[in-house]
């Protein structure tokens, strides 16, 4: 009893130097690492995504990932609630978004604002290590200056809290990516892993590269629209739930339950919850209104918790042709089974394909329906389906065991003749472009003239008008211009269909101010000529808006205006004026005053 008492001194001695906070540790050594969390041995059952905490939990999960600290606090209290812990991530700095690791002010901002937040939670009894950026290597041209950058922060962050690792997270891993890591940020204490097509193999490749810390698999699953393979028409062939649950297993027994008490610490599947990016299934574990698909279950057997009732499974889906003539009849057909011997409820929808197949932050808005389309057999496994006209769709099947589970196939489809046209619905009132919590269908995509000098922070917790977030714009340069459109969809100036109809609205308003008063910016709603095939059907502008420095309401009338539909929902741009400069905007929306 005495020599267990002395082992377990230290912990005390740091629980009790740090409140009722965590102790969490790496031990061990190459090729034989593990966790410990207050002295017991610890294993990541995590997800990455804003799906139910609860069912996380009862499913026996134990973690879940941020990928940004705005809302830690918030965060870290959820996860104490269900007994989980918190990956919490620091959003680094991307080249694309217009950062600089050559921009000294930038970068001591950057170090300023994590330490700042390190200080207020990192005694919370929910924080398990910390991770610096999210594949911020992508595109990096100066990428020696950007890893000793995230060395320097690693041993800052260390420094004010050594009680919790920490790693920064890549995607995948090569040997140029891994030789850099090794020479230049010594520091860190893991290496967090995204991977999807190579997520079995990334493991393997990062130790036999040389990697010198243990890996956490911060994001896997289902190939991505460039790795799946296509369809006879050419676009991408997007996997069945059934075959996804299938290779979710095969990552989770290759790179994390292979490599667990090795080189691995754990995981986090992505997307935990929905999220449309490529189509509105490809990388979610749950539909949009949480109906739980196959590979909840998958995680649930790894992890040792609970599953009342399992999913029905997807054997083949056929269709006559996926690239029918104009005005032809197909037909299509889906063949599955229930393990419990529920009765299957059946479910067709034929949507417009993704213009967009790239990654897509809060991701994309759901695309147009065309339930008309299924002409015969809808409610059964096979039906009879005419293309509405030229395009790209996406033809779904979803099954349904009334026990809160689903199954799905789809397959991608080209129609030939005159591109439909159907009008958009209404969208009511208020409709929001910009706040806490709202994700339309527009995207801060469209960035014009000096880009480089420009960065943008839609998640600043600097005094928000409401909520806990604003979007803080900042501009490093003393002349030139810049400006940037919020698109639909993301990086579209008006080639491809998209857009709101807001004949509803009758005033465009919006909340800002500037950082100390004075500071001159342009502000509108459309843009996109009528020489483009998908344009604005209105354009409005409030010119030269000297801003306060105080939080100000501003108003576009929309008055007289056709709003049938707007794809671009919001802008601004601005001059150089003299010095640098920022301001802020919060609670975008259009209302029917």
């Amino acid at each position: 009893m005495k020599t267990q008492l002395v082992a377990l001194l230290p912990l005390f001695a740091a629980l009790a130097l740090h409140g009722a906070g965590s102790v969490v540790r790496i031990e061990g050594s190459t090729g034989a690492w593990h966790l410990t969390f207050n002295g017991k041995p610890y294993f990541i059952k995590g997800g990455g995504g804003g799906g139910s905490k609860a069912l996380l939990k009862e499913i026996g999960g134990n973690s879940f990932r941020t990928w940004g600290a705005d809302k830690a606090k918030v965060e870290l209290d959820e996860a104490q609630k269900y007994g989980h812990t918190v990956m919490l991530g620091f959003w680094l700095g991307h080249h694309n978004h217009g950062f600089s690791y050559l921009n000294k002010a930038a970068l001591e901002k950057t170090e300023r604002e994590v330490l700042e937040t390190v200080a207020k939670i990192k005694n919370h009894p929910a924080l398990l290590c910390y991770s610096l950026g999210n594949e911020m290597e992508l595109g990096e041209p100066n990428p020696k200056e950007m890893w000793q950058f995230i060395n320097h922060l690693a041993k800052k962050v260390k420094e004010a809290d050594p009680n919790h690792p920490v790693g920064t997270v890549v995607a995948d891993m090569w040997k140029d990516k891994a030789d850099a890591i090794n020479q230049y940020a010594p520091e860190l204490q893991y290496m967090g892993l995204n991977s999807y097509g190579g997520a079995t193999s990334v493991g393997r490749r990062w130790r036999e590269l040389g990697g010198k810390i243990p890996y956490i698999l911060t994001e896997y699953g289902p190939m991505g629209a460039g790795e799946c393979g296509k369809a006879p028409n050419g676009l991408p062939l997007e996997w069945t739930s059934t075959r996804k649950a299938d290779w979710y297993r095969e990552i989770y027994e290759k790179t994390i339950l292979d490599e667990k008490g090795k080189w691995c610490l754990g995981g986090y599947v992505f997307t935990w919850g929905h999220k449309n990016e490529v189509s509105p299934t490809w990388f979610g574990t749950m539909l949009p209104d949480g109906t739980k698909l196959e590979v909840v279950a998958t995680l649930a057997k790894f992890w040792g918790g609970k599953v009342a009732n399992r999913c029905p499974r997807i054997e083949e889906m056929k269709v006559s042709k996926d690239a029918p003539a104009e005005g032809e009849v197909i037909e299509a057909s889906v063949a599955a089974k229930d393990l419990d011997g529920d009765k299957l409820k059946w479910q067709w929808t034929l949507i417009d394909e993704a213009s967009y197949y790239g990654e897509a932050g809060l991701g994309l808005a759901m695309p147009e329906g065309w339930d008309e389309s299924i002409v015969a057999g809808q409610g059964t496994n096979k039906v009879k389906v005419k293309l509405p006209g030229g395009g790209n769709y996406r033809l779904y099947a979803y099954c349904f065991d009334g026990k809160g589970n689903a199954a799905y196939a789809n397959w991608p489809m080209i129609g030939k003749g005159p591109k439909p046209k159907k009008e958009l619905r209404a969208a009511a009132m208020p409709y929001p472009v910009y706040r806490d919590g709202a994700t339309g269908p527009w995207y801060v995509s469209g960035y014009m003239g000096n880009t480089g000098a420009m960065k943008v922070d839609d998640k600043c917790a600097e005094k928000p008008h409401s909520g806990e977030t604003c979007m803080k714009i900042e501009y490093s340069a003393n002349d030139n211009w810049a400006g940037i459109f919020w698109q639909s969809p993301a990086g579209d100036w008006g080639d491809k269909p998209g857009g709101v109809n807001l004949s509803k609205a009758s005033t465009l308003v919006f909340w800002a101010r500037g950082e100390k008063g004075g500071e001159k910016v342009s502000f509108f709603m459309g843009g996109i000529g009528k020489d483009k095939p998908f344009h604005d059907t209105a354009n409005r502008k409030l010119e030269n808006v000297v801003l306060k420095k105080s939080w100000t309401r501003y108003r576009i009338t929309l008055d007289g205006e056709d709003l049938s539909q707007i794809k671009t929902g919001f802008g601004f741009n601005f001059g150089g004026q003299g010095k640098p400069f920022a301001f802020y905007l919060d609670d975008i929306e259009y209302v029917a005053d």
